[in-house]
């Protein structure tokens, strides 16, 4: 290590000691929010669909006005499609959110069944150059499976992916406040 590393080193180390902080309030807040979609499913889908649609109608405006800029990067044609669905997703998202996580929902259900017929194919073409070749067509099993379990029930799919995020966020904010606590030594 040169001087100038070890000398600037220390002062870097009690920067980031003195912003501790920011890592904990984010752990606070990925715990609150866990704990929130753990007891409260339904809500927590709500209200992460309602943020998406928030991002997706600003992203559909601020998209559509670049249109009227003269070096738009794809065509004009796309750039209108483009903006006029996220605008129409994000109305549609901040209005009724419930009904869109739903419909979302339904279209990661169908993804999960072609993903999984896809994973099958795949590891049926590959069994001789693979070793293993059984353990894509049982992910490919789990995703069709899973898919047609959402299709079934998408309350509950919904439900189980609110639970599945809240255990996630969770786990996060812990380790946010774990580590935030050991950048505070470093002050």
């Amino acid at each position: 290590m040169s001087t100038v590393e070890r000398h600037t080193m220390p002062g870097f180390l009690s920067l980031v000691g003195r912003s501790w902080w920011v890592l904990l309030l984010y752990g606070i807040l990925g715990v609150l929010f866990g704990l929130f979609a753990l007891a409260r499913p339904l809500s927590a889908a709500a209200a992460m669909v309602w943020a998406i649609g928030v991002l997706a109608l600003a992203e559909g405006i601020v998209s559509l006005f670049a249109v009227f800029r003269d070096n738009v990067a794809v065509s004009k044609g796309w750039a209108i499609f483009y903006s006029l669905m996220s605008i129409a997703f994000g109305v549609v998202a901040i209005t009724n959110p419930v009904a869109a996580a739903g419909g979302l929902l339904l279209f990661l259900a169908a993804w999960l069944i072609v993903a999984g017929i896809y994973r099958i194919i795949f590891a049926i073409r590959v069994r001789e150059e693979i070793k293993g070749e059984w353990l894509i067509a049982l992910s490919g099993l789990l995703s069709i499976l899973l898919g047609v379990l959402f299709l079934a029930s998408p309350l509950t799919g919904l439900v189980i992916t609110a639970w599945w995020i809240g255990a996630g966020a969770l786990i996060y904010g812990v380790l946010q406040i774990v580590a935030a606590f050991k950048l505070r030594t470093l002050r």
